[in-house]
């Protein structure tokens, strides 16, 4: 069996769904639903049971001997406008630490849910070298959160044999419909494009940046799941693969570039307007961020990036332009 923690949300529903197209259902999945939309994602998907995030460190599983054969811990409270800090530390840091003493008491194989959010302003680089994990300073109270396991695992004298932590930049794509204001500019562009015919993007608070000019790593969510679900496969051949990983494309593009993708994808000329950034963004905004990307080509060298044209056409026209947005097994 295989557990999925925050398998009802974005990036853990499409692990499920990738993992039952490889022929997997036997699938543990640890989430809680509250009172929005993300439940639609595992319409249409398979798995063996379903456990509350309350329940799961008391569940049955962890009484049998080598019952799971790995962990996707993607469960979190990803908002990072989020300011009660004790809610972060205990739903995201704590939890991702429990996870990944048992995965080490057990020997079972874990990838867990870190950030490029941790990396702040970028003013120590996008390197994921363990050595200069310990000098990053998020600008986020949610970048922090993520920040303490990245740290915490690094100093266990007892790890999981197989173990990655991965660094999400700008990820995007299908199954992010319930995220509201902190869903991509990609689903919101969409959403804009439909509605008036026109997107809506902050204007540059810096002088060195024009407006729509701020860069990003955007990554496909597809590509992402993919790497993920190989980094296990290849540890478990090769643990001293095991570690922190950047996971973007390493190629930073503008917010008027994905934009512009978006109209294309839906043969619609484009119509942008600036607006300003709320105040209480422009301190905590990152302007530009690239992940440095050799790590993962060492430990996984024939894996290719989807392009951003490509990315954000098969998103708008595969999925956001039908009928039924969300993925199927």
């Amino acid at each position: 069996m295989i557990l999925v923690t925050g398998a009802a949300g974005f990036i853990g529903s499409v692990i499920v769904q990738q993992l039952n197209l490889s022929g997997i259902e036997d699938l543990l999945l640890c989430d809680h639903f509250e009172s929005g939309e993300k439940w639609k994602n595992l319409r249409g998907l398979k798995y063996h049971s379903f456990v509350q995030v309350q329940d799961l460190m008391n569940h049955p599983i962890w009484k049998k001997p080598a019952a799971l054969k790995a962990i996707y811990h993607m469960g979190a409270c990803s908002d990072t406008t989020e300011h009660n800090m004790d809610f972060l530390y205990q739903n995201n840091t704590q939890f991702t630490n429990q996870l990944l003493t048992l995965a080490a008491q057990k020997n079972i194989p874990i990838v867990y849910a870190s950030s490029a959010a941790t990396y702040g302003a970028g003013e120590q680089g996008y390197l994921d070298d363990h050595k200069g994990i310990s000098k990053l300073k998020p600008l986020n109270k949610y970048g922090y959160s993520k920040q303490l396991s990245d740290e915490w695992i690094l100093k266990q004298s007892k790890k999981p044999r197989v173990w990655f932590g991965v660094k999400f930049f700008n990820v995007f794509g299908p199954q992010e419909y319930h995220k509201g204001k902190m869903s991509s500019v990609v689903y919101q562009s969409f959403n804009q494009i439909k509605d008036g015919g026109e997107v809506k993007l902050f204007k540059s608070h810096r002088a060195d940046y024009q407006d729509g000019e701020q860069l990003r790593d955007f990554v496909y969510v597809k590509d992402v799941v993919r790497a993920m679900i190989q980094l296990i496969e290849a540890g478990k051949k090769k643990p001293a693969l095991s570690g922190i990983y950047n996971l973007g494309t390493g190629k930073a593009r503008s917010f008027h570039d994905l934009v512009k993708a978006t109209f294309n994808a839906m043969d619609t000329a484009p119509r942008i307007k600036f607006i300003d950034m709320p105040l209480e963004l422009r301190n905590q905004y990152q302007y530009f961020t690239q992940a440095e990307m050799g790590k993962l080509s060492k430990a996984l060298p024939k894996f290719k990036f989807t392009s951003l044209e490509d990315a954000v056409a098969d998103y708008v026209r595969t999925h956001l332009n039908t009928d039924d947005q969300y993925l199927r097994a």
